[in-house]
């Protein structure tokens, strides 16, 4: 017995003194109330958790490994790591520090899948609503830009296409809102198909005959805008727009965060300093009541309203609505609601990490304006500053294009985009249906794939179709119509033109410049939503077709876009 008790003696001191170097340890951790916590704390048991390639070392089977999820990188110095004692402490478990959660994750869009083949016999008719939104490229190229692959619904095609500006003429005057332009020529990714190039060059308003404007900047200033690259980038923005108005424009300013606030009455851009300073001014905090916000704009725009002028609100946002109405229904309705009050929306996206693209597409769609995402000054300047007067001022509104394929001659097609613009082909005739419309200087542009009479379609023939020339089609392909609206005007107007065979440009290699680099352009969007119909085509043709018919190009647009489909293989 006398010699077991110098053991248990020294046992016990040892417990004391672990135990004492516990509560040390406890009472420091303690004080610690300000350091942030763990995202998300999981006890992986054994090897039979682990999976796919990732390799977790290897720990007794009695034991728990620890995974720690950050929100940043700033976390995994700061935080305090606290572990469950039991009688005698254990060893802490092997710690995995996995990377901060990706931004991107949160972000939102709508489902866009790609368009399918319709069979001209069965579908001759094609019928859509134009869009001008560029939003999407600009979004993607962020992404790409970040090192990382877009998700396949943040691409929408047409916003590809219609990124860049065209070289066809404008017209002479406004009374003609825009000119008509067809080309068609082989596809690049498949020798049995045609391209059919359609667009639409608005007028371009000269600045001295812009209408004076009432513009209302609708600013999110709650605390998910406390990013570089949201509030500071956004008022650097519209500092640029400021800067291009006239005396006769007038700005006001509303902000919102948690509550809603008039930050500038409406002030003639001739006091430009004031405008400036307030913009200036404005600080990131609080939750994001969008509706409240939404609904002061218009009242605003509406009290200050310049009878045949531009009124239009200007919402500048990551899209983070988390209070009052956050239905995107009832924020739709209160938009087409002030639409037909003669009040319009342009919606500017802003940052990474919980941006809407989804609803802020949709409510610029709603209120006849366009969407624009601004992830650089450089954007700024090409979408504020000089595309303003087309961000600003309409020419055409309620502008839809339907094609009539002819079967004789047409097999298939399809239309690469638009997805969310697809009509019904009697809403076409409708002047009550809303469609988009179409700034000063803008350029609508769409591609379709056909499969000409004669080569192997991608569905089996019909048996009882009728597809024999007759005297009315007479060997024509396709019947392009186009309703559209003066502004202020309540009765659409059309234009119509034909396409006939002999009009096909034979060889890709000798189509136009802008033919073959819109092809590139389309070529790069539909691959980067995986798209079943471009399967053979890779980045470096892509990259070689939009190099070769670069043409000019100022702001080197084209340029970047080539070092962006020459990227995309990499990430």
């Amino acid at each position: 017995m006398m010699n077991n008790t110098p053991k248990f003696f020294c046992l016990s001191l040892t417990v004391l003194a672990l135990t004492a170097c516990t509560s040390e340890n406890d009472t420091t951790n303690a004080t610690k109330t300000t350091q942030p916590e763990p995202h998300e704390v999981i006890d992986v048991v054994s090897d039979e958790n682990k999976k796919g390639d990732t390799k977790l070392p290897q720990t007794p089977k009695d034991k728990k490994l620890m995974v720690l999820h950050y929100e940043s990188v700033d976390q995994m110095s700061t935080m305090a790591i606290q572990t469950t004692r039991v009688g005698i402490p254990q060893p802490m478990p092997p710690i995995i520090i996995e990377p901060p959660t990706s931004s991107s994750d949160r972000d939102n869009y709508l489902p866009t899948p790609s368009n399918g083949v319709f069979q001209t016999s069965v579908s001759p008719l094609s019928t859509f609503s134009v869009d001008v939104d560029t939003g999407s490229y600009a979004n993607v190229r962020s992404y790409l830009k970040m090192g990382k692959k877009p998700p396949k619904d943040a691409v929408r095609e047409e916003a590809f296409i219609n990124y860049f500006d065209y070289q066809y003429p404008a017209p002479s005057n406004k009374k003609q809102p825009f000119s008509l332009y067809t080309e068609v020529a082989p596809a690049p990714w498949h020798a049995d198909r045609q391209l059919l190039r359609l667009t639409l060059k608005g007028y371009d308003i000269p600045a001295n005959e812009r209408k004076p404007s009432n513009l209302v900047f609708l600013i999110d200033v709650s605390g998910s805008m406390n990013e570089a690259n949201k509030l500071p980038l956004l008022t650097q923005s519209l500092t640029l727009m400021v800067n291009q108005l006239s005396e006769e424009d007038f700005v006001s300013i509303v902000t919102y965060a948690g509550a809603t606030r008039l930050a500038l009455e409406p002030t003639s851009a001739k006091n430009k300093t004031k405008i400036l300073n307030t913009l200036k001014s404005l600080k990131a905090a609080g939750s994001t009541n969008g509706e409240g916000g939404i609904q002061l704009a218009y009242q605003q725009a509406l009290d200050a309203k310049i009878k045949n002028g531009v009124n239009r609100v200007i919402l500048a946002t990551d899209g983070d609505f988390n209070v009052g109405t956050t239905n995107i229904d009832a924020l739709k309705s209160i938009i087409e609601e002030k639409r037909k009050q003669g009040i319009s929306l342009t919606t500017l996206g802003f940052g990474r990490g919980n941006y809407n693209d989804a609803m802020m597409e949709q409510l610029a769609d709603i209120g006849d304006g366009n969407h624009a995402y601004i992830d650089t000054l450089h954007e700024a300047q090409k979408v504020l500053q000089r595309q303003l007067s087309g961000t600003v001022q309409s020419i055409a509104s309620d502008v839809k294009i339907q094609i009539e394929f002819n079967p004789a001659t047409v097999k298939e097609y399809r239309l690469i985009g638009y997805t969310n613009r697809l009509l019904k082909d009697e809403d076409f005739n409708n002047d009550a249906v809303d469609a988009g419309e179409i700034g000063a200087g803008h350029v609508v542009t769409a591609l379709y794939e056909m499969t000409l009479a004669g080569k192997a379609g991608q569905i089996d023939d019909l048996k009882y179709q009728q597809t024999k020339q007759s005297k009315e089609n007479n060997g024509e392909l396709l019947e392009v119509k186009v309703r559209y609206k003066l502004p202020g005007e309540s009765t659409s107007k059309l234009v119509k033109t034909q396409v006939t065979p002999d009009q096909i440009t034979q060889s890709f290699d000798k189509a136009s410049d802008d033919f073959r680099f819109a092809s590139a352009v389309a070529a790069f969007a539909q691959k980067l939503k995986a798209n079943q119909y471009l399967t053979t085509m890779n980045y470096t043709e892509i990259a070689d077709i939009a190099r070769k018919s670069r043409g000019e190009d100022p702001f080197n647009y084209r340029g970047e876009f080539v070092s962006l489909v020459e990227l995309a293989p990499t990430l």
